[in-house]
């Protein structure tokens, strides 16, 4: 059974830094490309994030781009998501999602608030 589990979400003032990170199991992560998604209340969901297999290639949407970086370590089926100078506008639910596949985080809130 595929499971993806976020942790290290929560609140932060503008400007600060959050890491947020997604264990997997179930399934052979290091041949598996994943992604960071978010969403707001009444919106689709945003991918955000992109990380190939072995980390050497990823992809971010521009509204992210230079601020947030994605990692990942295949020796402890782990993925990263690495926010810095964060803005309101990014507080969202964050989803962590393994590409190609129908497999979702359950989501994990991050509200940047003064």
């Amino acid at each position: 059974q595929v499971q993806l589990m976020e942790s290290g979400g929560g609140s932060v003032q503008p400007g600060g830094s959050l890491t947020l990170s997604c264990v997997a199991s179930g399934f052979t992560f290091r041949e598996s490309g994943m992604s960071w998604y978010r969403q707001t209340p009444g919106e689709g969901r945003e991918l955000i994030a992109q990380i190939g297999n072995l980390g050497m290639n990823t992809d971010y949407a521009d509204s992210v781009k230079g601020r947030f970086r994605i990692a990942r370590n295949n020796g402890k089926n782990t993925l990263y998501l690495e926010m810095s100078n964060l803005k309101p506008e990014d507080t969202a639910v964050y989803f962590c999602k393994r590409n190609q596949y129908p497999h979702w985080g359950r989501g994990i809130q991050v509200t940047v608030s003064s």
